[in-house]
């Protein structure tokens, strides 16, 4: 429990809500579980149509706020800018006026970032900042400056900000929040690596992985149906770093072997396209499933069907990485064996040989004999499947990992910040 009650924390995101977030809507509720504060403040609206549950039991919506969008173009950034000066210099002149000196903020200024992140006439007096992606530590860094200067920093890197991001806008990028940030927080030891490698101080970092209620997901026996075929499923985004393309055509090679099975794909982006021309180019029409994005609710019951899980993810062509991929502790959690990649962090998720196995990325035919090793030896998945709940218990457990959360933001505000995050540093497996 935190020596702070009533924290007021300022979650700083991208879009809300997303339903591939829910490690920020989880943090959120972890927080308010413990008599925090918490208040989302986001760039845009995110999908709406498939709520998560704890987004209307605990009203997170109704504790957003939409801040205005910061354009690209300079051009059109002025031009939105004047009205935006217009509108806040009516609501609270003397403020609204702070955030354009130059001489006292320099560049953050001259962009307007602080103009575009200033909450007129703001009525809370936040302890806590905390960036949810390395991405949104500039809004978070206007935020403080222009709303909350006492609150303290935090940011967590969860995968394409410390990867794709770096790659695209270089090894400086974090240069000034490493400098001014209090506090960071990795989901896995790669990406604190990935940090430290970049300019964050060590001293200033630890890991903190993204927690899973497995309660929620409950632990099933996997066993080699009968009358059914035997089903594999992943679960993501249709983009590139989840490498499905290679799950596909491994499927592919495992039905000349296997041909009563189904492969479910669940989930939504902008590869759907080609994977359905992956798919009718290798006659699996019949064979794999799309089956578009899922609730929670429904996630479950669909894994509940399945035998077998796939995570292929690779290193995308623009650099992005996953972490501890959080599908990958649902579906150990529900008993599933995994195939998965040495990809970022997920060796630190899954153990290879113990509750499923990991290929070499881009590896379809490494995948496929995996595969077929599987489900000839149907015996191993009931004891993969419970070393894999076990691990997902004692390294994610989602209420674990919010009362350390919440010892950390009080250990910040502490008068020896320093000597009280060394006793609250969460260990590397995390």
């Amino acid at each position: 429990m935190s020596d702070h009650p009533g924290l007021k924390i300022a979650f700083i995101v991208g879009q809300f809500p997303l339903i591939s977030e829910t490690f920020v809507i989880n943090q959120a509720v972890g927080a308010i579980e413990r008599g925090q504060k918490i208040h989302i403040y986001a760039d845009s609206v995110g999908d709406t149509s498939k709520l998560h549950a704890d987004v209307v039991k605990y009203g997170l919506l109704e504790q957003t706020t939409y801040l205005p969008q910061i354009p690209d173009n300079l051009l059109w950034r002025a031009v939105k800018g004047l009205g935006l000066l217009a509108q806040r210099f009516v609501q609270a002149p003397q403020n609204t006026l702070r955030t354009l000196n130059v001489f006292r903020y320099g560049e953050s200024a001259l962009s307007l970032w602080l103009l575009y992140s200033f909450v007129a006439n703001l009525q809370t007096q936040y302890d806590i900042i905390h960036c949810q992606f390395g991405t949104q530590s500039f809004r978070g860094l206007a935020f403080q400056a222009t709303n909350a200067p006492q609150a303290k920093l935090v940011t967590t890197f969860r995968g394409q900000d410390i990867s794709r991001f770096v790659r695209q806008k270089g090894q400086n990028v974090y240069a000034r929040l490493f400098a001014k940030g209090d506090y960071f927080l990795a989901n896995c030891e790669f990406f604190k690596q990935r940090a430290i490698e970049l300019g964050c101080p060590p001293a200033k970092i630890q890991v903190l992985g993204s927690g899973l209620d497995y309660s929620r997901f409950p632990f099933q026996t996997r066993n080699f149906p009968s009358a059914e075929p035997v089903r594999i499923a992943t679960v993501g985004r249709l983009v590139d770093k989840k490498g499905i393309e290679y799950a596909v055509r491994a499927i592919a090679q495992c039905r000349q072997i296997y041909p009563q099975i189904e492969y479910w794909i669940i989930g939504e982006g902008p590869l759907r396209e080609p994977l359905e021309h992956l798919i009718q180019s290798l006659d699996l029409g019949e064979t794999v499933k799309l089956l578009g994005q899922k609730s929670q609710e429904e996630l479950v019951d669909l894994l509940g069907a399945v035998q077998l899980f796939m995570a292929p993810s690779i290193t995308a062509a623009d650099g992005d990485q996953d972490a501890p991929v959080n599908v990958l502790k649902e579906a150990m959690a529900l008993g599933l064996p995994v195939i998965s990649t040495v990809h970022g962090g997920i060796p630190e998720l899954v153990e290879d040989g113990v509750s499923g196995f990991l290929v070499p990325e881009r590896d379809a035919a490494a995948i496929a004999d995996k595969l077929t090793f599987l489900i000839g030896h149907s015996d191993l998945w009931p004891q993969m499947g419970l070393a894999g709940r076990a691990y997902v218990e004692t390294h994610y457990d989602l209420n674990a990992l919010n009362d350390q959360l919440i010892g950390l933001y009080s250990a910040l505000l502490s008068p020896d910040p320093t000597a009280l995050l060394r006793q609250t540093a969460v260990p590397a497996t995390l």
